[in-house]
């Protein structure tokens, strides 16, 4: 009875966290499309100057909090109204400090108009910290739907306000008013929907507990984040934010179909990993289901993607996005296996075992600093391959990692998703002998959408994969 309870908060989180991203997905899509039309590449390029700031700042305001109170079993009103007000003050305090450093930060890039950019870039600071606490309560608590509910909204809300100024001439401002809107519209809706509220009787006793595990996981999060935007970094400084930009768009339309798979198992990934905590041997089978079910997402996701790549950014995001396809194509051979990353950490953080994550994470850090100094000279995209390369090394180290926690062996991950990978690159070589002869784009670029997504398929059911027919019978019986 347990195990199926268990298997239906899974499958109930899977569903609720596979619609909102692929929901949200399409509106990014949409408005994606949209603001690319109106703005050009340098647009993109100057918000992405400041990404690393605003990165490190969101991470020490939530301080890891999320998940040491997800990690706990019993937890108090006091705890999360602890992390409540620690996040609020130090949003205020954070954009203070940010707000004077503006000068400083447009010095840096000889970019003076990032002045002005960067003091509404940090507002996000100040409504981000008001949702954090709320957050972890929807989050700890399972409470998918309405999560999904919030994202979706506030999607919606900041997509028409940013178009609505980019078409008023706006320009890279569109983009800052855009993410401002949407982390005021979330912090407001997850304060509304958490049955739990603050109060100003203030301990900040409950901190102190949480630190010796949040502690490792900032500074894990800290390298993250100047990990994800190191390159955006050298690139603004060293290249034109035309570069820059195309390489924000690569990484952001792979980041899209990433953000599909990863929305999915992060929503109940940890939850329910602490709830089979001491059963060593039943955790060991719920995550390799989870590792098989981001494969069998994943890898067609991926391969799809930058199997149409050129054409889908031609005909969407029209000609003078062109130059990003090779960098989405390079993106997309990390984010194949990218949500491995997410499940590895949760799992090391289920077990109280932040410090090995960070290791990994302060070894890729290091790993792409080193790398993407080395290949300045030698331009981005040789650059990005490094980048590939090192994410892919971090995360074996990962793995072994993981494997002193969980006996779950490299032979056993390559036998998990093994596969999905020969499934999707199988179905990839058929749709190339079908359209590699055809001249029109649109045809080539519809072509290659529906015979990958039908071989990929018919792939699977001819081996008799198990999880497609589950996917399949849940999906009708949800309909029914």
């Amino acid at each position: 009875m347990a195990e199926q309870t268990l298997k239906e908060k899974t499958a109930k989180g899977l569903f609720w966290g596979g619609l909102s991203n692929g929901v949200q997905q399409v509106l990014n899509l949409v408005f994606g499309l949209i603001l690319a039309r109106i703005l050009n590449a340098s647009d993109y390029g100057m918000v992405g100057m400041l990404a690393i700031f605003s990165a490190i700042a969101s991470t020490i305001q939530e301080s890891g909090f999320t998940a040491a109170l997800t990690n706990q079993k019993k937890i108090r009103h006091e705890d999360y109204n602890a992390v409540f007000w620690f996040s609020t003050l130090t949003g205020v305090l954070f954009y203070v400090i940010l707000f004077f450093c503006a000068p400083l930060i447009a010095s840096f890039y000889n970019k003076p108009e990032l002045i002005g950019l960067s003091r509404v870039v940090f507002l996000g600071f100040l409504f981000g910290g008001f949702g954090i606490a709320s957050n972890a309560y929807l989050f700890k608590t399972l409470m998918v739907k309405e999560r999904a509910k919030i994202d979706i909204i506030s999607l919606v809300c900041s997509g028409v306000v940013g178009v609505a100024f980019a078409l008023n001439g706006f320009a890279y401002y569109g983009l800052a008013i855009q993410t401002i809107i949407y982390i005021s519209v979330s912090s407001l809706l997850k304060f509304i929907y958490a049955p739990w509220k603050p109060s100003f009787l203030i301990s900040w006793q409950p901190l102190k507990l949480m630190f010796s595990f949040s502690s490792k996981l900032i500074l894990t999060n800290i390298f993250t984040q100047i990990s994800n935007n190191i390159f955006s970094v050298i690139l603004g400084k060293f290249y034109s934010p035309q570069r820059l930009g195309y390489y924000s768009q690569g990484q952001k339309w792979m980041g899209m179909g990433h953000s599909l798979i990863n929305g999915m198992v992060n929503n109940v990934a940890q939850p329910i990993l602490v709830q089979v905590l001491d059963d060593r041997e039943r955790q060991l089978n719920v995550f390799r289901k989870m590792v098989r079910f981001g494969a069998f997402l994943s890898f067609p996701v991926m391969f799809g993607l930058a199997f149409v790549s050129s054409e889908f950014i031609v005909i969407l995001l029209g000609n003078k996005w062109e130059p990003v396809s090779p960098y989405l194509q390079l993106f997309c051979v990390w984010g194949a296996v990218g949500y491995l990353w997410n499940l590895y950490s949760n799992l090391l953080m289920t077990h109280g075992k932040s410090t090995l994550y960070m290791y990994a994470t302060f070894f890729m850090c290091v790993c792409q600093l080193l790398i993407a100094l080395a290949l300045v000279p030698m331009g981005v995209y040789v650059m990005l391959i490094g980048y590939v390369i090192s994410c892919y090394v971090s995360l074996l180290l990962l793995h072994l990692f993981v494997n002193r926690v969980l006996p779950y062996s490299l032979y056993k991950l390559i036998f998990d998703i093994g596969v999905y990978f020969c499934s999707a690159f199988i179905a990839l070589c058929i749709s190339w002998l079908v359209v590699h002869n055809m001249c029109n784009i649109y045809m080539i670029f519809c072509f290659k959408i529906v015979i990958f997504t039908i071989a990929y398929i018919l792939v699977l059911w001819s081996g008799g994969s198990v999880l497609l027919k589950e996917t399949i019978l849940f999906i009708i019986k949800r309909n029914n």
